[in-house]
């Protein structure tokens, strides 16, 4: 097959239609493509994004925040798994409902969330020697206790070592919480809460937004409502 060129406001770039075909034109390729400039594009990015998050249910929320708060009563830890960006969103939350909750309510009894991204020497040394696919299994095989839960973070809902940490967990009747987005993948399935923004394949920008906004959701909720 030949070659298409796509035009994003001023720049174009070309793709090959085999590619094309396969990936499809989602909504942010078609908002970029009739864009004449990178502000226009921001403009209806901005009113997508509110679309994407008004489809999301308080219900969901509210079970969310339901999770969080039964592991604080019983002092369990809240561990959180992603890759990429879903990584600093897990980076985030450990901060915004660990830390700053603490720091801005004085709480004594905090919220024990810990990102299973952030320790580079344990991340590396188990892909190295066992494979990627593990770098949070293996993390919870040594810090998982009864109660706790896991918070997985995937766009498309199929993160290899994601689906793998959270089926872990539920054999060890574990509770597991998602963030998912497109379809909500194998975690949808799997997870015992679900918060879900419903994009199209692809659409990874509003998804991550997403997740980003229920941390600080939850951060602020927290800060408020414990002072």
């Amino acid at each position: 097959m030949g070659e298409i060129l796509i035009t994003c406001g001023s720049v174009q770039y070309s793709v090959s239609m085999k590619r094309s075909l396969v990936i499809g034109m989602n909504n942010i390729d078609r908002l970029c493509n009739n864009s004449q400039s990178a502000g226009e594009f921001a403009h209806g990015y901005f009113n997508y994004l509110k679309q994407v998050l008004d489809s999301i249910t308080p219900e969901s929320i509210d079970r969310l925040v339901e999770e969080f708060e039964s592991a604080r009563a019983t002092g369990n830890t809240i561990f959180v798994a992603g890759n990429g960006g879903s990584a600093t969103t897990a980076t985030s939350m450990a901060n915004d409902i660990g830390f700053d909750v603490i720091k801005k309510t004085g709480t004594e009894k905090p919220f024990r969330v810990l990102a299973l991204t952030d320790n580079t020497s344990v991340i590396t040394a188990i892909a190295n020697d066992v494979g990627y696919e593990n770098v949070f299994l293996n993390q919870l095989k040594i810090h998982y206790r009864q109660g706790d839960r896991l918070l997985a973070i995937s766009a498309s809902g199929n993160s290899p070592n994601v689906v793998v940490a959270a089926e872990w967990i539920k054999k060890q009747g574990g509770r597991v919480i998602s963030f998912v987005g497109f379809t909500g993948g194998k975690l949808k399935e799997i997870s015992d809460v679900v918060v879900h923004v419903k994009a199209e394949a692809g659409e990874y920008g509003p998804v991550e937004d997403a997740h980003l906004v229920f941390n600080h959701i939850l951060a602020h909720w927290f800060q408020i409502k414990l002072r």
